[in-house]
């Protein structure tokens, strides 16, 4: 499971999320899963509902119950099954890369940051050793940017 051996031909691995519900009892839920031909994938977990779980192939093993203990399972499968199975429905795959991802983050950041200090022009006072930039200004160039960044990520190398 390190990514240095493949799976077996023919298998995949499911991928399982589990947390404990209020009575410390872990609670299932299947996120999606890898194979050769996709070897890794981002799950997100946020939304995902406690104490709704889904059927799985860890019911056997003795875990302790522990009312805050989050833990991942891999269960190895034919490719066929894995077909057949429907993740959560809240665990849906990232389809933006990492990078464009903290990129957007980001920006919004920025954004919000440098709006946060925005004045009207009767609030400003004069101060000669100051320069100010229109708010206009800054939203145009992070609409842009965005513009920019969702036509090719790569943009910024060129």
């Amino acid at each position: 499971m390190l990514g240095t051996i493949p799976f077996p031909e023919g298998m995949g691995g499911s991928v399982y999320f589990s947390y404990p519900d209020s009575n410390g009892v872990p609670v299932w839920q299947l996120l999606g899963f890898v194979t050769n031909g996709k070897p890794s994938a981002i799950f997100k977990i946020s939304g995902l509902k406690s104490g709704e779980g889904s059927q799985h192939p860890f019911g056997a093993m003795n875990i302790a119950r522990t009312p805050s203990v989050a833990q991942i399972g891999i269960s190895v499968e034919l490719l066929d099954s894995l077909a057949q199975q429907t993740p959560v429905g809240n665990a849906a795959v990232s389809s933006v890369d990492s990078f464009t991802q903290f990129t957007q983050k980001m920006l919004d950041n920025f954004y919000n940051f440098a709006s946060s200090f925005a004045l009207s022009q009767a609030q400003m006072t004069p101060n000669p050793s100051e320069m100010f930039i229109p708010a206009n200004v800054v939203l145009k160039w992070y609409e842009n940017f965005q513009r920019r960044l969702a036509q090719n990520p790569l943009f910024w190398k060129t």
